[in-house]
């Protein structure tokens, strides 16, 4: 039986299924679980994988062509449907759910003994004869912890080994920035390093409190025996830690103990970010990056589940940047677990929606890591993806513009925006051919058809570069009125690719996104904005520029076309020959009956016409040069 075959049979068998809630399990030919979901009602749930492909990604795609049957486990209640199917997926680790790796296990600090030690994040308690510190549970605070301590007192981090290593090349980064006292060198003492060693270690074990304390009185005593150079080290160290403490003060949080969660989609990928809140201050951040990409409400709350069905703490604040799915039952569920009342919350405004925006931004880095692109354009993405409520991240945006002077020499410019960067070698100009006069609708109309029936002929030949690449996003230069009259055109060529306008204010600079039916506010999108104001600059710079330089090769053309035996092809080819129409005013008559395609009497002309009067008042009226 083949693929499409084996579609059809389990979609009649899932139009059999009860419309009650319960837990679904598919399973490939080896009889393998691949996938575990829950459901309101089974028939309505399960017949959708076997559909129409429409709305699947390419994750589920994959896990449908690898289904060969699934059984299903009727509750009594959706409640109960999670509950299993919670446990379910982690008794089983099927292939295409989110699966969130248990890895938080202890960790130690690890000060290595013998002369120049060091300092470093471990896994586990090793027989060497270094000294531990710990268990912790949060290895990334650990990190951060002992970053800190080397960068204030400036230990080395790299694996150079002292004395063996003195003067064997020259010292890394760190030290011409001053977070590295490098040994390396060879002139500082073992007396200086393990001064500065034993203060980082009673920084990381008594605090920065603590440390503070204790090199002031350090710095106190040494002013007062005169060694000014101490003196200097020790304050030097102080402001650096107090710099520290003001950074953390930036991700502190107001409520004692939370867990922030944001995601971040890319091409392929979603990237879920944790803060977790205790004490008022940042004690953990996980990072998790899953194949996929689900709506936003779902993908939330399959995350959630899967994560707090691993971890032993759930805070009574969970905190969420965005709507989320079965949000009543998700809400009890936690709660039981947890033995207390646990709030989700959405914030709009106030610290704790700068701590999601936060949250999300690195959200966005981990997806521009993955996507080899910067975390600042990931982010922007993102956010127009929110903003506009896109199934996907707009990876590939075109944009277009009309250009023309009360109707003459109309013509229009695409622009085109990979991974929120100009992919400039996608450009394309057109010049509008069915439209006469001022018409802007019209030339849009007649610039998006030519578009993608050159998409449909690319798609016949199996071309997928250039215009056999279909957009993720379509923007236009203006207003809904653009937007009205081109996406009736697309629903006709059966294109299905999201389509919005670019407003200006009355100074010319973005100030919303246009629909059919009105407007979105965009200012306050500070990234997005930020994206969708180059967008319209550059599109419009692109098609005015195109409009100019037609205008100038117009004006050159009717200057040479009007002499009498010179028509087009003679004029461009005197343009070729000589690059500017004063080159051509200037030249002798030989040099002129010597350029190709001229003859004599041709050539006889064109001189007498740039040296009579008629040719002084009306010829040579400047150098334009032959590209613009």
């Amino acid at each position: 039986m083949d693929q499409a075959e084996k579609k059809k049979e389990l979609r009649r068998k899932a139009m059999k299924l009860p419309l009650s809630p319960g837990v679904y399990l598919m399973h490939d030919k080896s009889g393998q679980i691949i996938y575990i979901g829950k459901a309101k009602a089974l028939k309505n749930r399960v017949s959708q994988y076997f559909g129409s492909e429409k709305n699947h990604d390419n994750k589920v795609r994959r896990m449908v062509a690898n289904v060969d049957w699934f059984e299903y486990i009727v509750t009594d209640s959706e409640f109960e449907a999670l509950v299993l199917e919670s446990s379910l997926i982690k008794q089983n680790q099927p292939k295409y759910n989110i699966l969130l790796k248990d890895d938080k296990g202890y960790s130690y600090i690890r000060v290595s003994g013998g002369p120049w030690p060091r300092i470093t994040e471990v896994k586990k308690v090793e027989d060497d004869g270094a000294k531990y510190i710990g268990p912790y549970m949060s290895s990334w605070s650990i990190k951060q912890t002992i970053d800190s301590a080397r960068k204030i007192f400036k230990l080395p981090d790299c694996n150079r080994k002292f004395p063996q290593d003195f003067g064997k090349g020259r010292p890394c980064l760190n030290y011409y920035i001053k977070q590295c006292c490098a040994p390396c060198r060879g002139k500082v003492s073992e007396e200086e390093y393990n001064e500065a060693f034993q203060e980082a270690l009673d920084f990381i074990k008594g605090g920065s409190s603590t440390s503070v304390k204790s090199l002031t009185e350090k710095m106190e005593q040494a002013a007062e025996n005169l060694e000014f150079e101490l003196a200097a080290r020790l304050r030097d160290r102080i402001n650096a830690i107090s710099m520290m403490r003001a950074r953390q003060k930036v991700v502190a949080s107001r409520v004692e103990e939370q867990d922030v969660f944001a995601l971040a989609q890319g091409e392929s990928h979603t990237a879920f970010e944790v803060f977790r809140f205790t004490g008022n201050k940042l004690s953990d951040r996980e990072s998790f990056l899953t194949e996929g990409l689900e709506p936003d409400p779902e993908a939330r709350s399959e995350f959630l589940r899967q994560y707090y069905a691993i971890r032993d703490r759930i805070p009574p604040l969970i905190v969420l940047d965005g709507a989320i799915e079965d949000e009543e039952l998700l809400t009890r569920w936690l709660s039981e677990r947890r033995g207390k009342t646990v709030k989700l919350l959405v914030p709009q405004r106030g610290d704790q929606a700068q701590l999601v925006q936060m949250c999300r931004q690195n959200a966005a880095e981990h997806i521009a890591r993955q996507a080899g692109t910067s975390g600042r354009d990931a982010s922007a993405l993102d956010e127009l993806r929110r903003l506009l409520g896109l199934e996907k991240v707009p990876a590939y945006i075109e944009s277009y513009d009309i250009s023309n002077l009360a109707g003459g020499e109309n013509v229009a410019g695409m622009v085109v925006f990979e991974n929120g960067r100009p992919l400039k070698s996608a450009y394309r100009k057109f010049k509008i051919k069915t439209v006469v006069g001022q018409d802007d609708y019209g030339s849009m109309r007649e610039v998006i058809r030519r578009r993608f029936e050159e998409y449909k002929a690319c798609q016949r030949k199996g071309e997928q570069d250039g215009f056999g690449r279909m957009p993720d996003l379509i923007l236009l230069d203006g207003g809904k009125g653009h937007v009205a009259a081109v996406q009736p055109l697309l629903e006709e060529m059966g294109i299905q690719v999201p389509l919005f306008g670019m407003v200006k204010d009355d100074h010319h600079r973005t100030r919303a996104i246009a629909l059919t039916g009105g407007e979105i506010a965009i200012s306050s999108y500070r990234r997005a904005f930020t994206l969708v104001s180059s967008i319209q600059d550059e599109v419009h710079r692109f098609a005015i520029g195109y409009h100019r330089q037609q205008r100038k090769k117009t004006a050159v053309s009717s200057t040479l076309t009007s002499i009498e035996g010179i028509g087009e092809t003679r004029a461009k080819a005197l343009l070729r020959h000589f690059k500017t129409v004063t080159a051509i005013s200037e030249a002798d008559l030989a040099e002129l009956e010597g350029a190709p395609g001229m003859t004599k009497p041709a050539a006889r002309r064109v001189w007498e016409y740039f040296h009579s009067k008629e040719g002084e008042n009306s010829g040579n009226s400047g150098e334009i040069p032959l590209n613009g």
